[in-house]
């Protein structure tokens, strides 16, 4: 492990631990026999429907890129299964450090260059926003029960809409001419800073060239509804668990569901490598403050939401990887230098 990434899970660490203090300090009762009772009474039927849901969603993954990789080869969904699996494997085991492993694989697999398909890999995560932000609209749209939970959180309304349309404006001005102002600001900078805006400019260049993995309106309209279908998947999962329980609070339709999936994503981006910890504790804390359920409840639901719809995925994909002599950890290694020789080195000061 490098000093940055070291650095950053230290970071990391520091914030959930702050958290769970907080967390400890507010629950000083908490009741573990009826934790323990409420899990173990679960219907576990329904858990195993969401498992398979979640299942189904990798699947789409697995579609969705067969059509992202057709203006340069025909592959199928059988072949591109293994790697997506392997990949979010990688991703609950290692955290952020196998994020790039799912495109390595794809590249080699089809004897791709490794850049083409971190550009798919960018191009994914704008139709999974999209995907979800129109599943996130039309449950407010539909819902002013939902509108009401929505504004809990103080992002109600206007607001909500006005950072969306900042963030698309941003997003448009950093594909249309952000890497030529990136590239020139910062070759004027430190030494340091140069290689940080050749690094963002570079990966900009590599967004735009994603871009041209949708090339008619056909190929669009496909990947938009593979990306809306395999969230209403994520989103069953996630209303299987809750209603595994048979009780009141978690007894919630599915146009509340999308709100708990938006704290589960927030939660995501404080998390450590294999035990999560920012996803559940978002996700607890939504369902005791938002939704109203009992604490011991709220826990118990929170983890087994985590446990189901991001590490289930974990045995297929040890299996897998086994099965083709593969290792998690010298994936991560070759991975993360396959990265390095792909950025250029910065362009000199003027």
């Amino acid at each position: 492990m490098n000093r940055k990434r070291a650095f950053i899970y230290g970071l990391v660490l520091c914030v959930l631990a702050a958290l769970i203090y907080m967390q400890f300090r507010t629950w000083r009762n908490f009741d573990w026999a009826t934790f323990l009772s409420q899990t173990g009474r679960v219907n576990k039927v329904s858990i195993a429907l969401a498992i398979a849901w979640i299942y189904l969603a990798y699947v789409m993954r697995a579609v969705r890129w067969s059509v992202f990789l057709r203006p340069v080869c025909r592959s199928s969904t059988a072949r591109l299964f293994s790697p997506t699996v392997i990949g979010f494997t990688a991703l609950a085991l290692l955290g952020r450090a196998g994020e790039m492993i799912r495109p390595y694989l794809i590249a080699r697999k089809e004897n791709l260059p490794f850049p083409s398909q971190m550009a798919v890999w960018a191009v994914e995560r704008i139709f999974d926003l999209g995907a979800f932000g129109l599943m996130l609209l039309t449950a407010l749209l539909l819902s002013p029960i939902t509108r009401g939970l929505l504004a809990n959180y103080r992002l109600g309304g206007p607001s909500t809409f006005a950072l969306i349309f900042l963030g698309v404006c941003a997003g448009i001005a950093a594909i249309w001419k952000g890497d030529t102002f990136i590239a020139k600001a910062t070759s004027r900078l430190s030494p340091r800073l140069s290689k940080l805006g050749t690094l963002i400019a570079f990966r900009i260049q590599e967004f735009r060239s994603g871009l041209n993995t949708v090339q008619d309106v056909s190929s669009f309209a496909q990947a938009s509804a593979v990306s809306l279908g395999m969230w209403i998947m994520i989103s069953f999962s996630y209303l299987e668990v809750l209603h595994s329980y048979g009780v009141g609070p978690l007894d919630m339709p599915l146009s509340q569901v999308p709100l708990l999936m938006l704290s589960s994503m927030a939660g995501s981006m404080v998390a450590l490598p294999g035990v999560g910890g920012g996803t559940q504790l978002a996700t607890i804390f939504t369902l005791q403050r938002i939704f109203g359920a009992p604490r011991e409840l709220a826990a118990s639901c929170g983890i087994l939401l985590w446990l189901v719809t991001f590490a289930s995925i974990v045995p297929l994909g040890l299996i897998l990887a086994h099965r083709e002599r593969l290792s998690i950890r010298e994936l991560s290694a070759e991975t993360q230098h396959a990265e390095e020789e792909d950025v250029p080195a910065p362009s000199p000061r003027a």
